[in-house]
């Protein structure tokens, strides 16, 4: 079974948070990591893995994204330091 990835980049300077989903995160945060500046998260250099989690479901991964996306910055920084207080690139752990 594959598992589904609800996750958060930010960059070099934690001023932008972003929130996205994938089943295959290794090739996406890759995708982040080379994107252009046409896309947001290539104008803004977003491509550190500060935040994952997983499910069995792509339909929960679906809700957890939107739900995520929708908090206030304060409870996505509290989300981070819970599993990453230094806010460490993670994307080696994939």
């Amino acid at each position: 079974m594959e598992l589904h990835y609800v996750y958060i980049l930010t960059n070099k300077n934690h001023t932008v948070l972003y929130v996205g989903r994938s089943k295959q995160p290794k090739i996406r945060i890759k995708q982040h990591k080379n994107n252009s500046l046409k896309t947001f998260t290539g104008r803004y250099n977003v491509d550190k893995l500060v935040y994952f989690e997983t499910t069995k479901y792509v339909n929960n991964s679906i809700k957890r994204e939107r739900q995520i996306k929708k908090w206030n910055r304060e409870w996505k920084e509290n989300l981070i330091n819970d599993m990453n207080p230094d806010w460490k690139d993670l994307s080696d752990l994939l």
